[in-house]
This record gives structure tokens, C-alpha cells and sequence, in this order.
């Protein structure tokens, strides 16, 4: 299931990215030197002869961020989305979010945080009352039970 998520935001992001080219107003030289591809490839990826490898798709994720494109796709946190896509789950050290006023529906509170499922990308994510990030994965089992556990610790 990993993979074909993965294969499908290649597939996705690789049809996408002429648009994002155009976005940050980059040629094709000055995008493909930027996401540290051939002119070539890129103009095979724009032309959908072939798509990016994951490694591209990483790269325009991490260096625009900012990109309308990018966040139609995957929301206020692109970089989350490819981290939870690369480790199957990610569990770690609070980080501060937005709090989920876009791209995310509530579905569970224990004991102070919050289970939330984002609309775009479908993973799943669990903040404190602050809105630190404290789990996210796209296995809606494995943040159930990892909203169990904080609520528990907690007490």
C-alpha cells in the first residue's frame, strides 16, 4: 500500500510539474538545475514521456513548500506527507501546527489531544490541546491506537 501511495504522488506530482515551473516563473533550465535533473528529463517528465523519481518529487516538495500547486496536492505540510509516505508513521518530538483549520476533519478527542484525518491526502495526525504534532500515519488503526496510549500516559 506504501508503494502504490508513493507511485501515485510520483504520478501525480510528475504531471504536475510544468505548472509548478510555471508558478515559480523558472525556465526549464534554471527548474531542471534547481531540482538537480537534466533539461532533458525534465522536458521528458513535463511532456509525460516518463515521471520524476521520488527523489524529485522530494526535492520540489522541500523547495517550494510554498507552491499553490504543491498544497492543492498535499495540503499545509507537503514535507509531513513525505515523511509519513517514506517511514509508514511518523511519531516524534512535538512540532507546532496550525491546528488543523484547513485541510483537516476532527474525528476523536481523548484526554486532550485530538485525532484528525486530512481531507487531501487522506493520512492521519494527533495534536495536543496547544496543537503540537505529536503522531501521524496513514493507518487509521495504528493512530487510534496511539491516541489511546497518549490519553493514557497522560492520566
Amino acid at each position: 500500500m506504501l508503494d502504490m501511495q508513493r507511485s501515485g504522488l510520483t504520478r501525480d506530482l510528475s504531471s504536475k510539474i510544468r505548472l509548478i515551473r510555471a508558478e515559480m516563473n523558472y525556465t526549464q533550465d534554471r527548474m531542471a538545475e534547481v531540482l538537480g535533473i537534466s533539461k532533458k528529463t525534465l522536458v521528458e517528465i513535463e511532456k509525460g514521456r516518463k515521471d520524476a523519481s521520488w527523489a524529485v518529487v522530494v526535492t520540489a516538495c522541500a523547495l517550494f513548500p510554498e507552491s499553490e500547486v504543491i498544497q492543492s496536492m498535499l495540503g499545509e505540510d507537503p514535507l509531513s506527507i513525505l515523511q509519513v509516505l517514506s517511514r509508514q508513521s511518523l511519531s516524534r518530538p512535538r512540532s507546532r501546527t496550525l491546528g488543523g483549520r484547513v485541510w483537516w476533519a476532527p474525528l476523536e478527542q481523548k484526554n486532550g489531544f485530538r485525532l484528525q484525518r486530512n481531507i487531501i491526502s487522506g493520512h492521519y495526525r494527533i495534536l495536543d490541546a496547544a496543537n503540537y504534532l505529536w503522531f501521524s500515519s496513514f493507518d487509521r488503526e495504528e493512530a487510534l491506537k496511539r491516541l489511546s496510549e497518549l490519553a493514557r500516559d497522560i492520566q
